[in-house]
């Protein structure tokens, strides 16, 4: 009997010309990230940052969902972590978030089905994003006593903070329409023809000049004054391993694995 080889949670791939190709692949949980995806997918960003073949990212996703945010159980697996374990795991976390929202060339997000957590903070860290129209998205961590600070400050320069300061306290589910309201989403398709709506704007990006783009997207980060220094960087990552080993979490996390109400919850 031969053994079950496990498919890897990242699959990347370069065309000839130049649009690369990061595919979130751990369909089994709606691609719902834990410690060795965001090592993957960090790792995954460097190299292609350093490949001069590439000329645009795209980020997308196998299977039902676009990205589910953490895995549950590898977040309450954390609260075993001691203090420099989960500070560590915080400060992978935030330095994939700033690797891709750096990244050198354009990226493009290309969305279908669920896009919750963490999944929502990528899609914002990307230049421009298109979504099937029938993708949800939410900002649930407040549900199960976390702090989205890895991503607090993409989603800041994506939809600005009155938007933020109702869906992020809210948690509620927003559809796809409500996105690009809110300036997180750039275009809606029909399901099925995300590949066909991002064609021709690959065509546009393919058109500028790469060190121009580049220098470019560095321009608007500084003029915006959205990019991430480390300072910021180390209190974002301090702030997220705190409140994941505070009593909220434990019982938050405890809630959502047990498929019931949190203690916190009055009827």
């Amino acid at each position: 009997m031969g053994h079950i080889v496990a498919e890897p949670m990242i699959l990347t791939e370069v065309n000839p010309r130049g649009v690369a190709s990061i595919t979130l692949n751990r369909v089994e949980i709606y691609n719902a990230y834990n410690g060795e995806l965001i090592d993957l997918l960090t790792a995954t960003l460097a190299d292609l940052a350093t490949d001069s073949k590439v000329r645009v990212l795209v980020l997308r996703a196998n299977g039902k969902h676009f990205q589910a945010g953490a895995d549950i159980n590898w977040l309450k697996a954390t609260a075993s972590f001691d203090e420099a374990q989960n500070l560590d795991f915080s400060r992978r976390t935030v330095d994939t978030i700033r690797m891709l929202d750096a990244f050198p060339h354009p990226s493009v997000a290309l969305v279908h089905g669920a896009c919750y957590g963490g999944g929502v903070g990528m899609v914002a860290a990307c230049d421009i994003v298109l979504a099937s129209e029938s993708a949800v998205f939410a900002l649930t961590e407040v549900r199960i006593g976390v702090l989205p600070a890895p991503i607090a400050p993409q989603l800041i320069a994506a939809i600005g903070a009155r938007a933020l300061r109702r869906y992020g306290l809210s948690g509620e589910r927003f559809d796809a329409t409500e996105a690009q309201r809110m300036g997180l989403v750039h275009e809606v398709c029909k399901d099925g023809m995300l590949d066909e709506t991002a064609a021709p704007i690959f065509e546009s990006l393919l058109l500028g000049a790469p060190q121009a783009l580049t220098a470019s997207k560095q321009l608007i980060a500084e003029v915006a004054r959205t990019a991430v220094d480390d300072e910021l960087a180390e209190q974002l990552s301090e702030r997220a391993a705190a409140t994941r080993v505070s009593s909220e979490a434990g019982e938050g996390l405890s809630a959502f694995l047990e498929n019931r109400k949190p203690a916190w919850y009055r009827p």
